[in-house]
């Protein structure tokens, strides 16, 4: 079990890596991806501390949350792109909102997952249906990421026209 001391002790002998990075991601780039920590997004991407932000969340669904965070990086912090990106394996694969809330307790909307493509292309989607993005992104992209063959392939898109 993680110790709050640990993580303190740790983070005191870490150096000033993010000494002189913008507050606006140098790829103008957002990825939204699953809260699973087997999913290494900078690695995977060859992203660099401060060339994307990273919004995670159970499923990586787009939920309001995602749209607030999303509003702030393109109006605020020039974010143009973003990418969903959904795994294989996830734990939102495969039950419903009701069993996920009989498991939990939580009286919430999970967005569970029945279909990648099309869980993908509702929330790429939303986004574009989105005024205050869809005005400002050039464009998002839903990706599937399988942990088996770590691979990525391209399952949604949507480009701003003109």
């Amino acid at each position: 079990m993680t110790d709050v001391a640990d993580l303190l002790a740790a983070a005191a002998q870490t150096d000033a890596r993010t000494a002189g990075i913008p507050t606006e991601p140098r790829r103008r780039l957002a990825v939204v991806t699953c809260m699973d920590s087997r999913i290494d997004v900078f690695g995977l991407f060859a992203l660099d501390l401060g060339d994307a932000h990273v919004i995670r969340n159970a499923g990586g669904r787009v939920t309001e949350d995602v749209l607030r965070s999303l509003a702030l990086s393109s109006t605020l912090l020039g974010v143009d792109s973003v990418v969903l990106m959904q795994h294989t394996r996830c734990g939102l694969e495969g039950v419903t909102d009701a069993e996920l809330r009989r498991r939990t307790g939580a009286d919430l909307d999970f967005l569970p997952i029945h279909d990648h493509a099309d869980a993908l292309a509702q929330d790429v989607a939303r986004l574009a249906a989105t005024p205050f993005l869809a005005a400002r992104l050039r464009f998002v992209a839903g990706l599937l990421y399988d942990l088996e063959n770590e691979t990525v392939r391209e399952l949604s898109h949507w480009d701003r026209p003109g």
